[in-house]
């Protein structure tokens, strides 16, 4: 076998240095963007059903080092990518059952949000202090989210990746804006402790002010929060009540779980049945209360004489009031409402669902849409009216908060349950036209969240899984599996103490944005004396 030896001459014609240096700076310029769309990815897999909160922390380091000292187009595009590499696997359960088009055009335009707040970071990445403005940033830019457009799409705040993490009790201390922003400030804080190593290393000196920073960054997020365990308990205040959680599950995952008539009703009345068998065989405690998931009943039972007898009769088996999910039409107007129906009585009291879900349960821009597609427009034939009141149910002196399903991701939907005196908050939720993406974890992290901010004990009824009870400290103490029927039963602790989050309500998501319009305007002035001073 003979070997050929190309000498460096040769080698050289072949590829010379021009040819191949084009290529190679092509190749550095894009390290970026990879950075960026990676760090998104890594703040995915933070998220449930995952357990690796800590993933956030260098999700967040890698996102300030690809935005320090970009310029505005730079950050935007690097900004964008983060976003798409955050949103799209996360919210993939949005076309779970409509196709790609929704979802896409939903993490497109989420991902705007975080495309702005990248142009925010950047340009304060340079100022004394900077991961403090830049996580400020990060919290206005989801209290946007949360509220524009069409009232708010708050899915996928980073305080929601945090129900097994460290930073958890901070909930308590300011809601998902205070607890998101600890996490945020501690990776970038982490980013700035590495790049002042690695400067230190090159030029031999340490900038003292900048790494008391950085460490400050770092640590003090963690201490806060070890700090704020005190304010995390499970204790009853008022006494304990016994809940019973039904999954009656669906005859078929989709958007039609609902097609065969009064299937899903029957389900679960026949869920509830078993569990009144269990009681009668000292299986399991006699519940005082009874929670049903949303859209439980699949039939209006004041329409219908046949779903309000079988209401009746699973209600009178139990011995206990059932709150039952319905769809019902009121006055010419349709409601997602949850119904206290009690053995005796019948229906006594309601809460119509007040943030209901755009393109889900309400059709914006339904002329526009029609015109373009109108089998868009069919699959929504008539908008959810809005409730206006909160919902609290009382039941034999315990007074339970409803969040329905949507609303356990905004803060005041669930908030005002507790002002209004809920002693336990329930989420009743309709998994069942998602399948089984994550959705349904997503929304128990939320709930799990909800527990600590408010010192709530947070059930999640659900009709196809997983639905779960959780105490105040955040703890799930007993879940079901997905698309299976089962019943929960526990006697859970009632609270009616307020933890500094509810007191504060909106208050440290302001004092945050506030914080975050100083330190942009602190750098748009620096910018102009900047270019003031080289045209001099």
């Amino acid at each position: 076998m003979t070997v050929t030896a190309t000498s460096v001459d040769e080698s050289d014609r072949l590829h010379p240095p021009s040819a191949r240096a084009p290529w190679a700076a092509r190749l550095v310029r894009l390290v970026p963007a990879a950075v960026a769309a990676l760090s998104g990815l890594l703040l995915y897999v933070s998220f449930p059903p995952r357990t690796l909160w800590w993933l956030a922390l260098p999700a967040f380091a890698g996102f300030g080092w690809v935005l320090r000292g970009r310029r505005w187009k730079a950050a935007l595009g690097l900004g964008y990518l983060f976003g798409l590499g955050f949103l799209l696997p996360l919210l993939v359960w949005t076309g779970v059952e409509v196709g790609p088009g929704p979802w896409l055009a939903l993490v497109a335009a989420e991902a705007l949000f975080v495309a702005l707040v990248g142009v925010g970071v950047a340009a304060v990445s340079k100022l004394p202090a900077w991961p403090v403005w830049a996580a400020a940033l990060w919290i206005a830019g989801e209290a946007a989210r949360a509220r524009v457009p069409f009232h708010g799409f708050p899915w996928g705040k980073i305080a929601f990746g945090q129900a097994d993490g460290v930073f958890l009790p901070l909930a308590a201390v300011g809601g998902t804006p205070v607890l998101g922003f600890a996490v945020v400030l501690c990776g970038f804080g982490l980013h700035e402790a590495v790049r002042l190593v690695v400067e230190g290393r090159r030029t031999r000196t340490v900038r003292r002010p900048a790494a008391a920073v950085a460490l400050l960054s770092v640590v003090l997020p963690v201490v806060g929060a070890l700090a704020a365990r005190t304010l995390v308990s499970d204790k009853a205040e008022n006494g304990t009540v016994t809940v019973a959680v039904i999954q009656g599950n669906v005859p078929r995952s989709g958007l039609e779980f609902n097609a065969q008539r009064r299937a899903v009703l029957d389900y679960h009345a026949r869920e509830t049945e078993r569990l009144a068998a269990d009681v009668k065989a000292g299986r399991a405690p006699r519940p005082d209360v009874v929670l049903w998931p949303e859209n439980s009943s699949d039939i209006d039972p004041f329409a219908y004489l046949d779903a309000r007898m079988v209401i009746d009769q699973a209600a009178q088996a139990i011995g206990a009031p059932i709150s039952v999910g319905s769809v019902v039409e009121r006055d010419g107007e349709l409601l997602n409402e949850q119904i206290l129906w009690d053995p005796v009585k019948g229906p006594l009291q309601t809460y119509d669902k007040r943030q209901i879900q755009p393109f889900g349960e309400y059709l914006p821009l339904r002329s526009l849409l029609g015109a373009i597609n109108e089998n868009w427009t069919s699959m929504v034939r008539q908008d959810f009216s809005r409730g206006t009141k909160p919902g609290v149910f009382s039941v034999a002196g315990t007074r339970i908060g409803l969040a329905t399903c949507y609303e356990a991701a905004f803060d005041w939907a669930v908030r005002d349950t507790v002002t209004h005196g809920a002693q336990m908050i329930s989420v009743p939720s309709n998994n069942a036209t998602f399948d089984r993406s994550e959705m349904t974890y997503q929304q128990l992290a939320m709930s799990r969240v909800r527990a600590v901010e408010h010192s709530r004990t947070v059930t999640v009824p659900v009709t196809s899984g997983v639905s779960a009870v959780i105490m105040p400290d955040g703890r799930i103490t007993q879940r079901t599996g997905m698309f299976v029927p089962g019943h929960l039963v526990q006697k859970v602790p009632l609270r009616s103490s307020r933890t500094p989050a509810t007191e504060l309500g909106v208050l440290p998501e302001i004092a945050l944005v506030l914080i975050a319009a100083g330190g942009l305007g602190w750098a748009i002035g620096a910018g102009v004396r900047g270019r003031r001073a080289r045209a001099a």
